[in-house]
């Protein structure tokens, strides 16, 4: 925030800078009154941000937009409350596109506040004049302009309805310039607040609950996988009780890592596209061949979470829960459950209660003894790579000593890309509701930071490790500065390989070979860390991460630990399975038969 001694004078009606109410006074009082006490920005709309400071609410600035719109998805996701972000017109309201996607494809209520130019410019090249509408349109839920100052309030209200109801997702609202700094009335006192999601709680219809009840009840082998919507549910506790009363295996996606504690006998971790060797998950995919139910949870079926459509063969039968009646059956013919997770699963436990106990009650002791099985072999099979003290070091053994360290108040985040997989493969969720975050709806790289930033600020007193790849971290060094200045303490571990892994690797599988443009210079990033304020620790020896982390975790401000890492590993995705090291066993004896130059 700025200091005091550099905002503007204060006149009797507690605004600075303007003597008589305007627009921009209304919009950060329905901010307020929503229960927004933080926005995202860069002091544009100025008029905006002025009013929002001049009540309380409360400024973060970042660096860049792409990161800023990041930071709100973020802060919306742990909060469960709406995200703001704010930015100018043009070309900064372009940065937004990546982040509003992201948030799209993951459901998270973003609520972007973006200046235009004067409506008396609009429609004549007015500078930095762009149709903010065809921009928005593929990447958000909702888009309009004010163009009423006696409409504040029906818009704001509209904005945060559509983005924390039904699927939540990002919004946007289009303030022209001299909107913002007309006159304006107060006309009415609202007193609704919407910026809490989800805003309502649906039911199925009570004939579906009961036929679910009725298919759950006589099956031998069910299996729950669940999804992101689970968090967003708030769900988490009634998923934990549900699996254990009715003795169900709960394996998740990425986006649902943590909605079960994963140490729970019946936790299969996470499933997917990350089920190949060296995953937890490799053996369990004899589970759910043999399954004759699956419970889908709040999850898009996307393509990762269900390993290209493969995990699960279509012959079973399926009862999917979801919010949003449009991906029921998008991917899987199912029994369908359209509401709220949290509900539905409460209202389908009550059903159950009344059925007979089927043969599945009979089988968890043998159940259990068969997951703990594949989890023993698991440990076994990654016993080395975990282990490993050599440099460049192994990013499973950097995963291995933050079990270690991790407790159940902890946040994580994690840059798209192998970052994302190697904490959803490797780290393990605590309790029902610990967070993970990673951007698994669009998946762009630069998302770990800002997340970790956005989270910190929802929970000041958490702390929250991020893990980033020296690609993903590249996007927005730049945000370091912020860390600092805002004095958010996270501790970032740059996966620092100097290659862009998944690049490399999926051109490897598929081409045989691939393009120059993989590969990075030697970088410092500790060095960059120190140079804008923060704590950099180079690590080079698997041995030596354990010691940095405990210096980071003890240390009062941001901490940057860059890991000089093995840019041969690979973490277990299942498209990699076998081919990959083939190809680089191919290319190593094509080298080696190669004449030599001298």
């Amino acid at each position: 925030m700025r200091p005091i001694a550099l905002r503007g004078p204060r006149t009797p009606k507690k605004l600075s800078m303007q003597p008589t109410l305007i627009v921009a006074d209304l919009i950060a009082a329905a901010l307020q009154r929503h229960g927004v006490d933080l926005i995202f920005g860069q002091s544009i709309p100025s008029s905006l941000i002025l009013a929002c400071e001049d009540i309380g609410i409360r400024q973060l600035v970042y660096r860049t937009e792409n990161a800023g719109g990041a930071m709100a998805d973020a802060y919306a996701r742990v909060s469960g409350r709406i995200g703001v972000v704010t930015s100018q017109n043009g070309p900064a309201a372009t940065l937004l596109v990546a982040s509003l996607g992201e948030a799209l494809k993951s459901s998270i209520p973003v609520l972007a506040l973006v200046q235009e130019i004067p409506t008396s410019t609009l429609d004549r090249n007015g500078f930095q004049e762009i149709d903010h509408f065809k921009l928005f349109s593929g990447v958000t839920k909702w888009v309009r302009r004010l163009s009423s100052s006696d409409r504040v309030d029906d818009y704001m209200d509209m904005a945060i309805t559509a983005a924390t109801s039904g699927r939540p997702g990002p919004v946007v609202l289009l303030l022209p310039m001299d909107m913002l700094h007309a006159p304006a009335t107060a006309l009415e006192h609202r007193r609704i607040q919407l910026g809490n999601y989800p805003l309502d709680r649906t039911l199925p219809n009570i004939q579906s609950l009961k036929r679910a009840a009725q298919l759950l009840s006589k099956a031998n082998n069910p299996v729950i996988v669940a999804g992101g919507g689970v968090h967003l549910s708030a769900a988490h506790d009634a998923l934990a009780s549900f699996q254990e009363r009715f003795g169900i295996p709960v394996g998740t996606t990425v986006m649902g890592k943590g909605v079960v504690d994963e140490n729970h006998p019946l936790s299969l971790g996470v499933l997917g596209n990350i089920m190949g060797h060296n995953s937890v998950g490799k053996h369990f995919q004899s589970l759910m061949n043999e399954s004759d139910l699956v419970i889908l949870v709040a999850t898009r079926t996307a393509q990762n979470g269900t390993d290209s459509w493969r995990m699960i063969s279509q012959g079973k039968t399926f009862i999917h829960i979801d919010i949003d009646g449009e991906e029921i059956g998008r991917n899987y013919e199912s029994v369908r459950l359209a509401g709220d997770a949290r509900e539905t699963l409460t209202a389908l436990a009550t059903e159950l209660d009344l059925l007979p106990k089927g043969p599945r009650f009979k089988k968890r002791n043998a159940l259990e003894a068969r997951i703990a099985d594949a989890r023993a072999a698991y440990q076994v099979e990654t016993a080395d790579v975990v282990t490993s003290d050599a440099g460049p070091v192994r990013p499973e053994r950097v995963m291995a000593e933050v079990i270690n360290i991790l407790t159940t108040d902890m946040i994580v985040t994690a840059d798209a890309s192998y970052s994302s997989v190697w904490v959803a493969s490797y780290l393990r969720a605590l309790k029902p509701g610990m967070r993970f975050l990673a951007p698994r709806g669009l998946a762009g790289l630069g998302c770990g930071l800002p997340f970790a930033l956005g989270a910190q600020c929802a929970f000041p007193t958490s702390k929250v490790l991020c893990f980033s790849g020296d690609g993903g971290f590249g996007h927005v060094w730049s945000e370091m500065e912020t860390a600092v200045r805002e004095r958010l303490p996270v501790i970032l571990t740059v996966l620092n390989n100097q290659v862009l892994g998944f690049q490399k690797d999926a051109e490897d599988e598929r081409h045989g070979r691939h393009t120059d443009a993989c590969y990075f210079a030697p970088v410092d990033h500790a060095a960059i860390a120190r140079a804008v304020g923060c704590l950099g620790i180079r690590v080079e020896k698997g041995s030596d991460y354990a010691k940095a982390l405990q210096v980071a975790l003890n240390h009062d401000g941001p901490v940057v630990i860059d890991v000089i890492t093995d840019p041969s590993a690979f973490p277990p995705l299942t498209i990699f399975d076998d081919r990959l090291e083939k190809v680089r066993a191919d290319r190593a004896a094509r080298t080696s038969k190669q004449p030599s130059s001298h």
